[in-house]
Order: C-alpha cells, then sequence, then structure tokens
C-alpha cells in the first residue's frame, strides 16, 4: 500500500509540475517565441511614465516621441493619472513606472514619505502664465489687500501649482492666511474652471487659475490680475524624475529618452504651428483656448538644462544650477507653510535628489552643432536690464504688492546700514530673484516724534543706502529701483491692544514694494 502511494504521490507530483509549467514557463516560451519571430525582436522593452493633463507635458508623449522611441526600439507608455501624485510616486517606487513627472514642490511633498524613490533628470517646462492669481476688483485690488481685508474666499485647487503658488506669494509677501494649511478663507475646488465658476458667481472673491481659465476670467469686466507666473522666475517648475535603480540598471534606456525628447521639443519649437494643431486633435480642445495654454509654458530644451538648470557648460564650467536653487526656495516655502518643521532632503542636501549624469553627456556631446546660448528670459539674476522712466512714468506705475522683509537695521540715528541690516536684505534678494519682471520702489519711514523735515530727510537716507546696496551687492538696474522717502507721514495703523512702544517701534521702517508699468 505505502509502494502505491508513493507512486501515486510522484504522478501526482509530476502533473502539478506540468501544471505548473503550462501555467507560468509556457506563456514564456510562446511570448519569446513570438518576439523571435516578429519585427519585436529587436524591442528592448517599455518605459512607463506617470504623468496627467498638463499641456506642458504634451511633447514628451507626443505620437512624435511614441514613433522616436518605437524606432530606438523602446515602447513609451503614459498613464494618466489625473494628478493623483501620491500613487504616481508610489508606483515610481515599486519599479511600476520608470518615470514620473510632477513639479518640484509636488515631488518635495509627495516623495518625502516614499525615501524620495527618484532623482532629477530634467526640468521640463516652467509655468511662464500658464497659472495666475485674479480678482475681483471692488473686493481686491493687490496683494497688499489680501493681507489686511477680512472675510476673504479665495478659490482654488488644493494639490495643484495653483495651491503652491498660493503658498508662495503668502511666503514671500508675508500674507498670513495664504500660507496656513486650512481656514475660512478658503473655497477648495475640483479644478481651474470650478475656481473661475466660484469667482465669476460672486461666492470667490478671489480664484487661483489656469490656462484657458485665467484668460476667461480677465474678459470679464471687473475682474484684475493680482499675480500672474509670467512675472515670476522659478516658482512652478516642472521636472522628470526617474526610478533609482532604473537609471542604475538601463543608463542607456534613460539617455535614449532624454535625447529624443530633446529633438522632439526642438522640432515643435521649430514647428509651433504643428505643435498647436496635435495639442488641438489628442487634447480635443477648441484652438482658442490651446493659443492661451501653449503661451503660459516655457519649455526647457537641451540647452537650458545644461546652461541653466544643471550649472553645465560645453567645457565644463560651472554655471547657473537653477534646478537646485529653485529645490532650496521651494523648501524654505514649504517649511514656511507649515508643510514641513525641517529640511525634509537627506542631510538637507538638495543634490540627494538631482542627477546631473544625464544631462551632462548629452549637452556635451550636442553643444557643438545643437546648443546655442541661453535662450529663456529671466534666469533668476538680478540685473536684467529696466527701460529708464522720468518721473511721470514711476508715477502711473501700479503697485503689486509689498515684498515681505524683516526690520532694516541701521546704526543709531544714521543712514548707515548696521551688518544685521546687509544680512537682511541679503535674504530679500533671494525673495527679488523669483520676480524679474517688477520694478522695485524702495520706501523709508519714522516715527512720529521729531522734526518733520527732518524725518523726511532721514528716511529718504536711509532708502538711498539701501537701494545703493542692492545695486552693487546684486546689480540690480539704477533703471529698475527707486528710492523714496516718506518721513512720519504714512504710519503704520496701530493693532488692536498694541502698546504705544511695541507701535512706536514698528514705524521706523524701510519697505520694498514690486511695481509694474502694464499689470
Amino acid at each position: 500500500m505505502s509502494g502505491h502511494l508513493k507512486v501515486a504521490g510522484t504522478i501526482l507530483g509530476v502533473g502539478l509540475l506540468g501544471i505548473l509549467a503550462a501555467k507560468y514557463l509556457l506563456p514564456i516560451f510562446q511570448e519569446s517565441q513570438q518576439r523571435s519571430t516578429s519585427d519585436a525582436v529587436s524591442t528592448k522593452g517599455s518605459l512607463n511614465i506617470g504623468m496627467d493633463n498638463w499641456v506642458g507635458y504634451f511633447p514628451l508623449c507626443s505620437q512624435q516621441m511614441q514613433a522616436r522611441m518605437r524606432h530606438a526600439g523602446y515602447v513609451l507608455g503614459c498613464e494618466n493619472d489625473n494628478a493623483d501624485y501620491q500613487e504616481r510616486f508610489k508606483r515610481l517606487k515599486a519599479g511600476k513606472l520608470q518615470f514620473a513627472v510632477a513639479t518640484v514642490d509636488s515631488y518635495l511633498l509627495n516623495a518625502k514619505p516614499l525615501d524620495f524613490p527618484g532623482t532629477i533628470v530634467a526640468v521640463i517646462d516652467e509655468s511662464k502664465g500658464g497659472d495666475a492669481i485674479v480678482a475681483r476688483k471692488n473686493a481686491v485690488a493687490s496683494l497688499d489687500e489680501l493681507r489686511g481685508k477680512g472675510g476673504l474666499k479665495v478659490a482654488f485647487t488644493p494639490d495643484s501649482p495653483s495651491a503652491h503658488l498660493l503658498k508662495a506669494i503668502g511666503s514671500h509677501f508675508d500674507i498670513a492666511r495664504l500660507k496656513s494649511s486650512s481656514g475660512p478663507w478658503q473655497l477648495p475646488t475640483n479644478g481651474s474652471e470650478e475656481a473661475l465658476q466660484q469667482l465669476l458667481s460672486g461666492k470667490a472673491d478671489v480664484a487661483v487659475l489656469w490656462e484657458p481659465d485665467v484668460t476667461r476670467a480677465l474678459s470679464h469686466a471687473g475682474i484684475v490680475k493680482l499675480m500672474g507666473t509670467e512675472d515670476t522666475d522659478r516658482l512652478i517648475v516642472d521636472i522628470l524624475v526617474v526610478n533609482r535603480a532604473f537609471s542604475q540598471d538601463h543608463p542607456e534606456a534613460v539617455r535614449e529618452l532624454l535625447d529624443n525628447y530633446f529633438q522632439v521639443l526642438k522640432e515643435y519649437k521649430e514647428r509651433p504651428e504643428e505643435l498647436r494643431e496635435e495639442v488641438v486633435e489628442v487634447m480635443d480642445l477648441d484652438a482658442a483656448q490651446v493659443h492661451p495654454m501653449l503661451k503660459g509654458v516655457a519649455w526647457a530644451g537641451l540647452n537650458e538644462n545644461g546652461a541653466i538648470w544643471f550649472g553645465i557648460s560645453p567645457h565644463g564650467a560651472i554655471t547657473d544650477e537653477g534646478i537646485v536653487e529653485t529645490i532650496d526656495s521651494v523648501i524654505k516655502i514649504l517649511q514656511e507653510s507649515g508643510d514641513f518643521k525641517e529640511n525634509p532632503l537627506p542631510d538637507g542636501d538638495p543634490y540627494r535628489i538631482t542627477n546631473r549624469q544625464f544631462i551632462s553627456e548629452l549637452y556635451a556631446a550636442r553643444s557643438s552643432t545643437t546648443v546655442s546660448g541661453p535662450t529663456r528670459a529671466g534666469t533668476g539674476s538680478l540685473d536684467r536690464a529696466f527701460a529708464p522712466l522720468d518721473a511721470k512714468g514711476w508715477a502711473r506705475l501700479k503697485e503689486v504688492g509689498t515684498l515681505k522683509v524683516d526690520p532694516i537695521g541701521f546704526q543709531s540715528g544714521t543712514s548707515q546700514l548696521a551688518f544685521e541690516g546687509k544680512l537682511v536684505l541679503d535674504r530679500a534678494a533671494e525673495r527679488i530673484k523669483h520676480y524679474p519682471n517688477f520694478r522695485l520702489l524702495v520706501k523709508g519711514h519714522t516715527g512720529l516724534r521729531g522734526d518733520d523735515a527732518a524725518n523726511r530727510r532721514l528716511s529718504q537716507e536711509r532708502a538711498d543706502s539701501v537701494t545703493r546696496y542692492l545695486m552693487v551687492t546684486y546689480g540690480l538696474d539704477a533703471n529698475r529701483i527707486q528710492s523714496l522717502g516718506y518721513g512720519s507721514s504714512r504710519p503704520l495703523p496701530r493693532q488692536p491692544d498694541e502698546s504705544e512702544r511695541a507701535y512706536g517701534y514698528r514705524l521706523p521702517r524701510v519697505e520694498l514694494s514690486f511695481a509694474a508699468e502694464d499689470f
């Protein structure tokens, strides 16, 4: 009986092995046979990118890009997760995605719990007018009014570039309500179109929109733009992230994807009408909608990635490292907004999430033939030239908002900047970099005591001192900046229950305000 059981067990085991082989090995054999007997024999594998329908990602997933990658031996797949960033980076960590695109702030926020599963290998684009804060003029006419008015409602899309734009403006212009994670001022919406509806219906006083809704909003009488990303620099930056293990094991695939992408992007830049037609067809949009959408995107080609974002020159010299500066700036904004208590990066090092290897190789290889001088306006530098204005021209400027600046220290009773005052201006210069298109008004104020003429003179001298420091130290164009001394004529409003001493301490100050000719 025992022998029969052994034979039966052996037969059963062999049968089970046969079933398992049929289930698992046969499909592998069939796939291998199918590949070897077809043109797919040269296919190297599939590359999957996690993305959403932001128009800036269109060239990366276009039909031209897919065709180029097929020719190179790869099947390119783009998975639209409708901006579910948490799921996107979970899939990247699990290896189900080899690449993912996102804004810098989205990657920092959503990849931190996953120990940053990917590195940034390219900058895709920057919002240059694609996003804006707009308002009903009778409710809010400037960013400064966002700071003081009560009862305001702001419609925006959470977990989107709109939310980060609010945080950045709240941080840079010291608007406390915009930095808070919640509050009665918030009117969360499901997308830009709904935010626009809330604004036009009167339920919201302010809305953060993206194109084409920005253009639609401004077509209505009484709607004004408080801030658009066309006047910002390195605030909303889209990046391409690659799975760490995949970039180590398959560097040739990463190079192939980047090389083909930059060639596709170059072709679209040379034939913009072709890009417009394809976006209209693929995204099923009206041609009138597509124009402002594309106008609001500044794509970063190989040239810009090398020379501007990753600090690489054709001869190996280190230049501007825009991606590192952006990471550092975004972290400061997120810390001030309460998203992070401390720097979320390992050792606080931004280089732990960047990888310039691939851009460096491509840039060096193509610099002699395809790379010309930088073409992107507004690189974050402070030395941009401005046209001169006469007194009437300065008087016609519209103030955009007052920059957040800690008290600027001077030596007692003089206009001589103290060491601490210079440090404050150094920090202010980092914020000024983000708004390269605005002129700067430096306003000096004093306390209420003393002679009016003497107060006005001291306030003017202190404003002049700040202006000289910014011009000499940071190269601000003299045509961009104007210093004004108001003495004691424009005191701050006194806060409830504020002591006389505390109030008097706040009055002597120098303010930095942005202004624009046609905003």
